[in-house]
């Protein structure tokens, strides 16, 4: 969830994606002289009892093992595994499409945080079941992303949901966790040929805002890596942003709106608070772009960000409204949703643990030592990614922003505002289409504008979590992204 990393007030940021594009592909990472490699050719020869390790001498520090676990939707194939990264563990989920997984396109989906579970995206959005009660288990999901699509579900970075290290190595930048995936991409479908050239989708919501461009443009600059190497390339198509925080500096000013006028729902705080922030908002404005936008200076950036969290944030807060809806009370714990709760007591299950073969025995849904490495530690919060979202554009690599028109943290508002204000070659004829209606079923579904790949769209009566809350139109809204359909 991103209001977790969005109340942290933030230090040093010191990784960049040159360094670590550097160090990836260093000499050390080329394949050796006369070596072998030997692809696995077809996930059904995995085995349910063992898992069986997948390497490539193109990266050596790198092993990916997994197995079969028929625990989720028994009609389709399901494999859990770790990704394996010398001390470090990275535990995902893949599910093989409901339609035809030999020709259908392929998903990564990441959830937020940071610091939070993939698990929530998978047993509570998008996946093939949901779990409503832990002891009664999981049940099937009609409107499972898988309908149309194979896709993985991750735990990323170390340190959340089953992934870990050995050690206390963490990982605590975005640009750092890239690595990670894109050398997985690259061994997964070196290993099995049928998903060779199919089209890649990476996909999540909250700070996957943060995480998903700089994960695709690593994906992007690794595949001439690969042509060299002669490991045919990712054929990486889009990205989809789901109620993202892809620029922390163009959210806040909707924080306000969100609270205050009829954006979404009727305004939900008291006309002297308004009063009241509305007078700090230009300050919020002014001071964001001049310390964190124009020029980044951490001090400064770092001051301008609590001063707007504590005039925009803390009023909100103290309504006891859900963070992630505005339209409902906050319940259970501080994300808000009891139905998360159960899914913490089902993956904690032991019988559980041992049908997807977890090394980790302790399962929590969002790490508060993650979003610490990434917020105080590295203030990895403090640099947006759309500059990422920007690069893959010029290189044809289509982007959707969807929002739910309920989301207060990472509202429709200012990922509005970041869209329209993106510096791109398409930006001045993205900028001048208006928002139209979509639908689904003939009902409108939400509103939408779009030019030369570039997408947003919000979805109406949607919180944070739009598959959750709309899982017909988000199905729907995914089918026809997939398939190049306008919305």
């Amino acid at each position: 969830m991103a209001l977790r990393a969005a109340v942290a007030v933030l230090t040093i940021y010191s990784w960049t994606l040159a360094g670590a594009i550097q160090a990836f592909f260093s000499p050390s990472t080329n394949i050796r002289e006369n070596s072998t490699f030997m692809p696995l050719g077809t996930l059904e020869v995995l085995s349910e009892s063992v898992f069986t390790t997948l390497t490539h001498p193109a990266f050596p520090a790198y092993g990916v093992r997994l197995k079969k676990s028929q625990f989720c939707d028994g009609g389709v194939n399901a494999y859990t595994g770790y990704i394996d990264i010398e001390a470090r563990h990275l535990f995902f989920y893949f599910f093989e499409s409901r339609n035809d997984p030999n020709t259908d396109d392929v998903i990564f989906w990441t959830n937020g945080g940071p610091g939070c579970s993939s698990g929530v995206g998978l047993f509570m959005e998008l996946g093939p079941c949901r779990v409503h009660n832990a002891e009664k288990g999981t049940v099937f999901h009609p409107e499972s992303w898988n309908s149309n699509a194979n896709i993985f579900f991750i735990d990323q970075p170390i340190g959340v949901g089953f992934s870990y290290a050995d050690y206390g190595e963490y990982v605590s930048t975005t640009e750092e966790a890239a690595q990670d995936i894109a050398a997985f991409v690259a061994i997964f479908f070196s290993h099995f040929s049928k998903f060779q050239g199919r089209g890649f989708h990476m996909a999540g919501e909250s700070y996957g805002g943060r995480y998903l461009p700089a994960f695709a443009a690593a994906v992007y600059d690794q595949n001439a890596y690969l042509v060299e190497s002669g490991i045919p390339p990712i054929n990486l198509s889009s990205v989809m942003i789901g109620n993202g925080m892809t620029d922390v500096p163009t959210m806040m000013p909707g924080w306000y709106k969100m609270q205050c006028t009829t954006a979404s729902v009727p305004p939900v705080q008291d006309i002297q608070t308004c009063i009241q922030m509305k007078a700090k908002l230009p300050r919020c404005i002014k001071w964001l772009k001049e310390s964190c936008q124009d020029v980044f200076d951490l001090i400064n950036c770092s001051t301008a960000m609590a001063f707007c969290q504590v005039s925009l944030m803390e009023p909100y807060v103290a309504l006891g409204l859900n963070n992630y809806d505005l339209s409902k009370k906050c319940e259970g714990n501080n994300l808000c949703y009891t139905v998360m709760e159960e899914i913490v007591k089902f993956l904690n299950r032991k019988d559980v643990q041992l049908s997807i073969g977890v090394d980790v025995t302790q399962y929590e849904s969002c790490s508060s030592s993650v979003g610490l490495a990434f917020g105080r530690l590295q203030n990895d919060l403090l640099h947006g990614s759309t500059e990422y979202v920007a690069a893959l554009l010029e290189r044809d690599i289509r982007v959707l922003v969807y929002v739910g028109s309920y989301d207060w943290v990472c509202n429709w508002i200012g990922n509005e505002a970041w869209t329209l204000a993106l510096e791109w070659s398409g930006h001045e004829e993205f900028a001048s289409q208006p928002l139209r209606e979509w639908n689904v079923a003939r009902k409108r579904a939400g509103k939408t504008r779009s030019a030369r790949g570039f997408t947003f769209a919000t979805v109406d009566g949607a919180g944070h979590m739009v598959p959750y809350d709309k899982p017909k139109e988000s199905l729907e809204m995914v089918k026809r992204w997939i398939a190049g359909k306008p919305l």
